[in-house]
């Protein structure tokens, strides 16, 4: 199984835009997506970065076609991500 790593940098993206983001994922049914295992937004308040995990390529480009309209709608630019391989994921229990 090839995990893949997703990291988003968009433009000037609010913690208010990111949580709209979530709850159009919810009501659209791709959130929670079992496929991604592991999620984390972080960075400053209008400046926040996402770096998500996926179990493939597939599960990825799948959630991107529901994410992407989603983003438009609320406005924000997520750029171009830097997509690259996971050679080794270590976990601990914890969510916020």
């Amino acid at each position: 199984m090839l995990l893949l790593a997703a990291y988003f940098h968009p433009k000037n993206m609010t913690l208010t835009q990111f949580n709209e983001i979530h709850q159009r994922l919810e009501k659209a049914g791709a959130e929670p997506d079992p496929h991604r295992l592991h999620h984390s937004c972080f960075g400053e308040d209008g400046d926040l970065m996402v770096y998500d995990i996926w179990d493939s390529p597939e599960s990825f480009q799948a959630f991107g076609e529901v994410l992407m309209p989603i983003l438009a709608e609320v406005g924000v630019d997520p750029g171009q991500p830097a997509i690259m391989p996971v050679r080794k994921l270590d976990q601990a229990a914890a969510s916020q």
